[in-house]
């Protein structure tokens, strides 16, 4: 297996010699917790009693909106709490300054948005907490909802000793309200079902426009001169398929991770990267060629 490069020279140097560059950002929750978002993934990934991916799924929603939606304002509202970092600013920028890149994010946290990441170049491959659609697909209405909490009855309780204070629901000795499903989210279209968070759940398919958004890319004549993976193993299908459909297309490989032994579907190849540490940090500093240093609001 080859050897991949750790300078940023040479990163800088192949970057500026492309004269129309094709380049993909494949995005995971490493670039969020630069954020310091919290992430409710993984082995043993519990909220209150409930182990958080079980709550992901339809039936659960059926079984009991008003926990599932408990779950997910909870997690707008920590996600509300956080700012998207330098990395998010970045490779927005870069997306206004390259015609040919496009970011596959698999965060559903909406700090791409919150960092003005113009839409047409954002792929969203697990949704986003801040869209809601109608339970019906029969309905299909869906709109982009940033509002904490989205309806009054998901309002965080107050701390009855301390009115300032909003308990952690997160801890399950904080009791939870039973919420009706006429006290959720309702769709104004049809008037007839709850709307759901617009995440992509457990036993439900990848968005089918997303996933075509991204096929055409990936499969265009013109091919794709780099992948940048940033805070994610790409381990998983279909994350792990675009690694290995880009280098198909000629495209070298930059992993931007906190672990050094991360190695990319497919192995290192000739000519790749591995920058190891805070995605905030590197992103900015490996696209500065291009995007000049990063403004970062107040």
């Amino acid at each position: 297996m080859a050897t991949p490069r750790t300078d940023t020279a040479s990163f800088h140097a192949y970057l500026t010699t492309l004269q129309y560059p094709r380049i993909v950002a494949l995005c995971g929750a490493g670039l969020s917790a630069s954020s310091g978002l919290p992430t409710f993934r993984g082995a043993g990934g519990y909220w209150r009693t409930h182990e958080a991916t079980s709550l992901a799924t339809p039936g659960a929603f059926l079984r009991d909106a008003g926990l599932v939606w408990q779950f997910y304002s909870y997690r707008r509202h920590m996600a509300l709490t956080v700012k998207p970092n330098p990395a998010h600013y970045a490779l927005a920028e870069f997306s206004r300054k390259v015609p040919g890149f496009q970011c596959f994010s698999q965060n559903v946290d909406g700090l791409h948005q919150r960092a003005d990441h113009p839409r047409e170049s954002l792929q969203l491959l697990h949704g986003t907490l801040f869209e809601v659609k109608c339970w019906s697909e029969n309905c299909g209405y869906r709109e982009e909802n940033f509002t904490d909490p989205i309806v009054p009855a998901l309002a965080l309780p107050v701390d009855g000793k301390d009115p300032t204070a909003t308990p952690d629901i997160s801890d399950p000795k904080v009791p939870l309200a039973r919420i009706p499903i006429e006290s959720l989210p309702q769709c104004p279209r049809c008037k007839r079902n709850a709307l759901r968070p617009g995440v992509v759940w457990f036993g439900e398919q990848l968005p089918m426009q997303v996933l075509m958004n991204v096929e055409n890319y990936l499969n265009d004549l013109a091919g794709v001169d780099l992948i940048l993976v940033i805070g994610t193993s790409a381990k998983v299908y279909p994350a792990a398929g675009y690694v290995q459909e880009a280098r198909q297309r000629g495209a070298k490989v930059a992993v931007i991770n906190m672990d050094a032994n991360d190695v990319p579907a497919g192995g290192w190849e000739d000519g790749d990267w591995m920058f190891k540490g805070d995605a905030a940090v590197i992103v900015p500093e490996l696209l500065r060629p291009v995007i000049g240093e990063v403004v970062v609001p107040a």
